[in-house]
Order: structure tokens, then sequence, then C-alpha cells
């Protein structure tokens, strides 16, 4: 008999145990902050609403996020629509929200409140100050400064979990034109560096495949600050 290795996730969504559904989303995310939380919460806001469970092979059920910061990890673990399963689209667009959408489209977008994150902190006093210090301007503090902020941190994340959905996230059901299901390409050898990659991912060079890196052509990079371009390093020369 098949498993279902998201059965459990699936009911503790049904049940909305979201202290559960959190401390799992750590195991992705490797720690405990508040956009991961949110993150879990819209993404069970919107499970529920679509009554929408995915096993993660036929991408019948699709989540679309807007961000590619924490909140994003809070959704991939929660709705189990992942980059690997195909079932995860990224829109660079900066936007901490996500949709949860089904084949014809139908679909349920959960997006922060613009205020909110403004005054998320307020509930732990110091958080902010904190937060500011050693995240956004990389500071270094002492290992007991670090322990008090991961600490703080982490309350701070599950307090998300408590504060009513109506202060945090604007609902509304949308209409979403999705793109087909992934098709399968069939795998080739670089004639360069001897790597297989996906055919329509390469070119040719005097009639040998030649993967984008080796071809000198442009190919995407998603990092922390987004969606970039960059150009592959030719290798090798071509004979007259």
């Amino acid at each position: 008999m098949a498993m279902n290795p998201r059965e459990e996730i699936q009911r503790k969504i049904e049940e909305e145990d979201l202290r559960w559904l959190l401390l799992k989303a750590g195991e992705l995310h490797g720690h405990f902050c508040p956009f991961v939380a949110l993150g879990v919460k819209a993404s069970v806001i919107a499970v529920k609403r679509m009554k929408a469970f995915t096993e993660g092979i036929d991408e019948d059920i699709l989540a679309i996020v807007e961000t590619n910061n924490c909140f994003s990890d809070g959704v991939q673990m929660t709705t189990g629509c992942t980059f690997g399963n195909n079932a995860l689209i990224f829109k660079d667009v900066g936007k901490t929200a996500m949709t949860l959408a089904l084949r014809g489209g139908r679909g349920v977008r959960v997006a922060v409140k613009a205020e909110y994150p403004k005054k998320m902190s307020d509930v732990i006093p110091g958080a902010r100050e904190m937060f500011d210090r050693f995240i956004l301007r990389r500071e270094t503090g002492t290992p007991e400064e670090m322990k008090q902020f991961k600490e703080t941190w982490e309350a701070l994340s599950f307090k998300q979990l408590e504060i009513p959905i109506e202060d945090q996230f604007t609902v509304q059901e949308v209409s979403v034109a999705l793109p087909g299901r992934a098709p399968i390409f069939p795998s080739v050898v670089c004639s360069e560096c001897g790597d297989s990659f996906m055919e329509p991912r390469g070119r040719l060079r005097n009639g040998n495949p030649i993967c984008l890196p080796c071809s000198g052509d442009t190919y995407y990079v998603l990092e922390g600050e987004g969606i970039r371009a960059e150009k592959g390093k030719r290798q090798g020369t071509e004979k007259n």
C-alpha cells in the first residue's frame, strides 16, 4: 500500500494545529521567525478555504508566492507545493502574499496587510531594536545578546499564531491563469563539461550539445535579491 508522507501534516491543517505546523516548518527553514509563522498561517487559511490537499504528484493544486523571503518556506512546507514538484510558482514582485489555486483557475489569495509588519514586533519589548541591530545592520552581538535575540525572535514567531487573522491578512477569492503541467524533457550530455542537462536548456556547438554555462549564453539565477541574469563562461575554443 502506497504511503502518503503528508498525511500527518494534512491532519494538523484540518485540526488547525498551527504550533505543530510551525515546528515542522522550522525543520525546513532552520530557525523560527515571524514570517515563517505567517507563511504557515496564510497557507492553512488557503488550504482550508479551498479544501485542497496535495501529494505533490499531479500539479492539480499550485501555490503562487510573491516573495522569496522566510514567508515562502512556511508556504512550501504547509501546502506541499514546492519548486521540486513543480507545484510552486514564484512571482518576483516582493509582496508577502500567497495564492493557492486549482486547475481551472479558482484560487484564494492571502496577503499580509501592509501595515502589519511595522507593528508586528510591538508585542515583545525590544524585539524591533534587536532585529534592526542583528538582521538589518548585521551587527555581531555577544553570545548572550545573540541567545536573547534568538529566544525573542522565536517567541515572536509563535505569538503570530495567536493574533486574529483579520489583523494580519487580507483574504480574497481570485481567478488565476495557470501554466500547463510541467513537461518532461530528455537529458543530454554536455560535450564540454560532461554534465547531464535538460535538453531545451542547452545549445549546439559544431553539432554537439553544450550546456548554457559552457555556451556563454545567458541563464537566470534566483538569489536573495531576486531573479537576475547571469552569463555563462564559454569553455574551450572553436576550431576553424
